[in-house]
């Protein structure tokens, strides 16, 4: 779950969404992406980025108003 301010929801905020995002992907399917990136010539960084957001739904979220 992740907890949030409802009175933060700034960009700043969101940006820091997607970097732990970005790091859980990166944690769970790091080589898979690097994998498939390289052999369908993707950009791996685009590549991750586009999962990072997808990755976003499934998380469960808080907010305290």
């Amino acid at each position: 779950m992740v907890y949030l301010n409802y009175n933060n929801l700034d960009d700043k905020t969101q940006q820091h969404l997607l970097s732990v995002s970005k790091e859980d992907i990166e944690r769970q399917f790091g080589d898979k992406l690097k994998t498939y990136a390289k052999d369908h010539h993707l950009n791996y960084d685009t590549l991750l980025q586009e999962e990072a957001i997808r990755n976003l739904y499934n998380y469960s979220f808080v907010f305290n108003i």
